[in-house]
């Protein structure tokens, strides 16, 4: 029987945002299997303060303000508590507005970073600083690898984030070139074909989803692997899957998660103990989504109540939540865990290094 014996004034509803078409719908079903997993380790103890979790998922993969309104009407019926989700930057920006002082919003996707945010919004996801900034510099000690092109999706995290690559490059020089292209491009030959490329010892990847592997499969037909590295925060292991193995030579990716990195084994095998062998991939991406949902009940129980203010002051006074994983830090409201870089290795990854600890 359930310790919360199905009483709907035991349960405590929130919404889960993810694509479940378009580029970034490559995800979604490993997203949604790694919050089952969440709901599975939070309700089989307490839940959330004394409360039954259920999740509504919402398609995260729409545009931006018919995401947004959804939400609304969600939210206009007073019984959701929180939003979570992994979803572009561009529906972020629509669904903030919306929630903003009402409901705490954990946005668990990588992201461009920013200096002013709504109240209530917390970013599980890394920004450039401690990710791809990072990232950039090993690189260079470890493969000399100095000036860089920029291929991105044409919408705010790729934009902002090639803003603060070149700013932490210093030298404009140092981006041969960069080229935004709209979500769902399959041809990628102008930037392929543009002779500022050469110039370059790398290549920046801030496309989402099905267009990385694209990409990657275009790009390793031209002869350039060996030659250039690649590095993309955006690539997990659908995306290598979906390129195939030999397109992934000379690919980097920092990430807060790997399937084969400290302490997350045994993650895994929770994980396949509840959905089974043939479960969609547990991956950095839906790792953030899972650890979005434990990061929500660690605010709950620090502040004792969801409301975003209390929470907020809470996440202030005390910027570490525990979590089955650890401790995690905020900085603002900006979660702070520590990040790897791996190389792809056909279509699994070999990690290399801490870089942000």
């Amino acid at each position: 029987m359930s310790p919360f014996d199905g009483n709907p004034e035991n349960t405590l509803e929130i919404i889960n945002i993810v694509p479940q078409q378009g580029p970034g719908g490559i995800f979604g079903p490993s997203c949604e299997a790694a919050i089952s997993l969440a709901l599975e380790e939070i309700n089989s103890s307490s839940g959330i303060l004394g409360r039954e979790l259920r999740v509504t998922h919402i398609d995260g993969g729409c545009e931006p303000d018919v995401v947004a309104g959804e939400v609304a009407a969600l939210l206009a019926t007073g019984m959701v508590r929180a939003v979570t989700g992994w979803h572009t930057s561009a529906v972020r920006r629509a669904v903030e507005r919306v929630t903003a002082g009402r409901v705490p919003y954990l946005f668990a996707t990588d992201h461009e970073g920013q200096t002013s945010h709504p109240d209530g919004l917390f970013m599980i996801g890394a920004d450039p600083e401690h990710q791809i900034v990072p990232a950039l510099d090993w690189l260079r000690r470890s493969f000399e690898a100095r000036r860089w092109a920029i291929i991105g999706n044409d919408y705010v995290w790729p934009r902002r984030t090639a803003q603060a690559v070149r700013a932490a490059l210093l030298d404009p020089d140092l981006v041969a070139l960069e080229m935004f292209v709209p979500m769902g491009t399959r041809d990628f030959r102008r930037f392929l074909g543009d002779p500022r490329l050469d110039q370059a010892d790398g290549i920046i990847v801030l496309l989402v989803g099905a267009d990385v592997a694209r990409f990657n499969l275009q790009f390793s037909r031209t002869g350039r692997s060996d030659q250039q590295v690649r590095v993309s925060p955006a690539v997990d292991e659908n995306v290598l899957l979906a390129a195939g193995g030999g397109a992934n030579r000379n690919l980097f990716v920092p990430s807060g998660f790997f399937v084969n990195g400290p302490h997350d084994r045994e993650r895994l095998d929770r994980y396949h103990k509840l959905h089974g062998w043939f479960a969609p991939s547990l991956t950095n991406f839906s790792n953030t989504s899972y650890e979005a949902i434990h990061t929500l009940r660690g605010m709950a129980e620090l502040a004792g109540s969801l409301d975003v203010r209390q929470i907020q002051a809470a996440v202030t006074d005390r910027p570490v939540i525990e979590t089955p994983w650890g401790g995690v830090g905020f900085e603002g409201n900006q979660a702070i865990r520590p990040t790897w870089l791996a190389r792809a290795g056909g279509v699994d990854f070999e990690i290399l290094d801490g870089i942000c600890v």
